[in-house]
């Protein structure tokens, strides 16, 4: 009997093990887990915090007894402490009464994901500074909450994690600073797009700092000091560092596996690594960016599944390969969302692209029928091929941005140009959309300015 070892139980690891196990139900499949809480949600993390999942167990994908009906074996609160690619086995320690195991493997999975980024920051590590990355970091801000009762909260970073966690600290009713090294907020916009996203975190009571590095943190009769460059200076009950993550591969690098971008483990489009037989995906691994054609590190939950699923496949004999990530991503903050899919300006033109970009507005839908909002498109194609290379739209909660920023990552997965986006067949009914989407009115927009500037 074949035995497959996956170290990590998110995303990734669930995803490969569901997928070997469909392709060879024979195959003896032992997850190593360092917690105790197996495929569960951990972008949902703010919306337990806050209340609105009102139970962390409802984060779950699937629940033990479906993870043992599938027939892979759980080995929580164990932790993998060394890998033997020679001898083909994982040295394991039980974290229940500290002793160790060695795990022999015919395939293995590292699906270790990454860990949240630790800036050089004095004073990270006192009482009341938190991180969110993991479920035992959500109880362990909850029940400060609880039991502290904070009537104010400093966040280190406006990306994706801070603007959720402003939203979620709002509405129980604290205080938000939120304080960005960078600019603008939310990075992965382009700054016009990253104004609008300011003014709806400002319309809900959050102060928002942008260009301050934060410097040290000090604890002052039970308040929290943080202290940045040029003076600043704000004093809060609690604070969150949100400033991104890295992958975690001392595992990995130990065993003489071979890392790449970003210090993530270096794959090929397969999931293997540099060594026979070791595979590795998710937030621990590099990404194939579509478009680029070449590896990136761009840690979302969605690249981790479908990584997880071709490497699960791969493990069994199989030949799949990723196609690829165009680092589509959402986030709700208040009463918006913000999508983006591609490349921004910056980096189309860092790739080498010559990006031609056009900011859009117009309704979401037929503004005879009631309640219809503005949306705000921001379309890139290349200047001279006229191929899409990315898009952002910003707009209000529940009016199809989601829907839209897909079209658009699909169109651009495809190779189509900004023109051709006028030939798609898009559904249409006035609550909502127009019989040209918006997304084509934005891509009408791009090839009119196009013709002027030519002209």
């Amino acid at each position: 009997m074949k035995r497959f070892v996956i170290i990590g139980g998110s995303d990734a690891g669930i995803s490969a093990a569901l997928r070997a196990k469909e392709m060879d139900g024979s195959i003896e499949i032992t997850m190593i887990l360092a917690d105790e809480y197996p495929n569960f949600s951990i972008c949902g993390l703010p919306f337990y915090i806050s209340g609105e999942v009102t139970h962390w167990r409802d984060l779950a994908h699937r629940t033990r007894k479906d993870i043992a009906g599938a027939g892979i074996r759980v080995l929580d609160k164990h932790l993998a402490e060394a890998i033997d690619p020679f001898a083909k086995t994982v040295l394991v320690r039980d974290l229940n009464n500290d002793q160790t195991t060695s795990l022999h493997y015919d395939k293995l999975l590292i699906g270790t994901g990454a860990v949240s980024a630790r800036p050089p920051i004095e004073g990270i590590d006192l009482p009341g500074v938190f991180f969110l990355r993991w479920m035992t970091d959500s109880f362990t801000v909850k029940k400060y909450i609880e039991d502290q009762k904070p009537e104010s909260i400093s966040i280190i970073g406006a990306g994706y994690i801070g603007h959720e966690m402003a939203d979620a600290m709002r509405q129980l009713g604290l205080e938000v600073n939120v304080i960005e090294y960078f600019p603008s907020v939310l990075m992965t916009l382009d700054p016009a797009l990253g104004a609008i996203v300011r003014v709806e975190l400002e319309i809900h009571g959050v102060h928002v700092h942008t260009g301050t590095a934060v410097e040290r943190i000090e604890r002052q009769d039970k308040k929290l000091r943080v202290f940045g460059k040029d003076g600043f200076e704000k004093i809060s009950d609690m604070v969150l560092v949100a400033t991104g993550s890295r992958p975690e591969v001392n595992l990995a690098k130990t065993a003489g596996i071979d890392l790449g971008i970003g210090g993530a483990i270096k794959v090929n489009r397969k999931m293997e690594t540099n060594i026979t037989d070791i595979y590795a995906a998710g937030d621990c691994a590099e990404t194939y960016h579509q478009l680029l054609k070449k590896n990136m590190y761009l840690p979302l939950g969605t690249t981790a599944h479908k990584q997880g699923r071709v490497a699960g496949e791969n493990m069994t004999g199989g030949s799949c390969e990723y196609a690829g990530s165009l680092g589509t991503q959402s986030v709700k903050i208040f009463g918006l969302v913000a999508a983006r899919t591609g490349l921004k300006d910056e980096e189309a033109r860092r790739e080498g692209f010559d990006p031609r970009s056009v900011d859009f507005e117009t309704w979401d839908h037929k503004v005879y029928y009631p309640g219809a909002k503005k949306l705000h498109i921001h379309i890139t194609g290349d200047r001279g091929s006229g191929q899409l290379l990315g898009a952002q739209i910003v707009g209000a909660y529940r009016t199809e941005i989601s829907k839209r920023i897909d079209i658009l990552a699909s169109a651009i997965f495809h190779g189509m140009s900004v023109k051709s986006l006028d030939q798609l067949d898009l559904s249409y009914t006035p609550p909502l959309s127009s019989p040209w989407d918006p997304v084509q009115m934005a891509a009408q927009e791009w090839v009119k300015r196009s013709g002027e500037e030519e002209g």
